[in-house]
């Protein structure tokens, strides 16, 4: 098996260590505001799955520098990523988007801007802007799938159907943006044959990277209530280990891996409490590729 990390890909194109800045671009969800719900969809926190951002009070170039502060321990004289993960990220005014995404690309130390949003959230002329963003450094525009299949969407309340999710690939590929996928690994009522047609379907896509996050249990949320009520079992850590790593192998080498597990705030974590120790799980995630790796008699480097 062969495994491209992010961390790889950006010393490769950039010539350094590059770490994400978590940012708060201020904007809200079509799952929040009414439009299609207003509970969101029943894993996401009440922070919007971006429970590690910076201060949205903050101006763009403020948070910039308080993330950079966050993390000045993990990185010195390195460049960063401009990263707007909660909620969604192009749902707001072409006006506010052009400001906040100019100030973040244009900062000295940023490499590149990322930004978390739907695909029934990318109407043409936001996808304009973020291709003329993209001559000045490179934007990542990450999508929220979690699954390809409806009863599950249906069951999480994503809001849109495989098909508009397939046609906005099309768009930002043509508007040359990079674009990243996301899927969760362990929704209620998947089984492990759906999970890996899940990841099967994106291989195939002409996307340039995937999250694969292992589904967290959060406080305060619809799926803890379902969690708690006995309606489902989250994956164990031998059995997301082994999960993963059948994905992974259905993955191309071309495509960069941005996440392998991903970690909930400890003040909310329900389950998997095994999540927590994200050194430990990602040590045993590597042992894990190696191992395969020598039984294929491939002597890949996973790190």
């Amino acid at each position: 098996m062969y495994y491209r990390s992010l961390s790889d890909a950006l010393k490769e194109e950039f010539g350094a260590k590059v770490y994400k800045l978590a940012l708060d671009a201020g904007c809200t969800c079509p799952n929040r505001d009414g439009t299609l719900d207003t509970r969101g969809c029943i894993f996401c926190s009440e922070g919007g799955s971006g429970d590690f951002a910076a201060d949205p009070g903050l101006s763009v170039a403020e948070q910039i520098e308080s993330a950079k502060s966050r993390v000045a321990r993990k990185i010195r004289d390195g460049r960063y990523i401009a990263y707007f993960q909660n909620f969604t990220n192009t749902y707001a005014p072409l006006s506010k988007l052009e400001r906040i995404y100019s100030e973040a690309i244009l900062h000295p130390d940023i490499a590149a801007l990322s930004i978390a949003t739907r695909p029934d959230c990318l109407p043409d002329d936001t996808v304009q802007l973020l291709s003329r963003l993209s001559r000045i450094k490179p934007v990542w525009v990450e999508l929220g799938l979690q699954t390809i299949h409806p009863e599950t969407a249906s069951l999480i309340r994503r809001g849109f159907d495989l098909s508009c999710f397939a046609e906005a690939v099309d768009r930002l590929n043509r508007a040359g943006l990079r674009v990243v996928v996301h899927l969760i690994l362990g929704l209620p009522g998947e089984s492990r044959a759906d999970i890996i047609a899940s990841v099967s379907y994106v291989a195939k896509l002409p996307v340039d990277g995937i999250k694969l996050q292992l589904l967290h249990v959060l406080r305060n949320t619809d799926l803890a209530d379902m969690y708690e009520a006995g309606e489902f079992e989250v994956l164990t850590r031998e059995e997301y280990i082994d999960l993963l790593a059948e994905c992974v192998e259905r993955l191309p080498e071309r495509m960069v891996i941005h996440r392998l597990t991903g970690d909930g705030p400890k003040s909310l974590l329900i389950a998997p409490l095994w999540s927590a120790d994200k050194r430990g799980v990602l040590n045993d995630i590597y042992r894990e590729f190696t191992r395969r790796n020598v039984r294929q008699g491939r002597l890949v480097p996973v790190k």
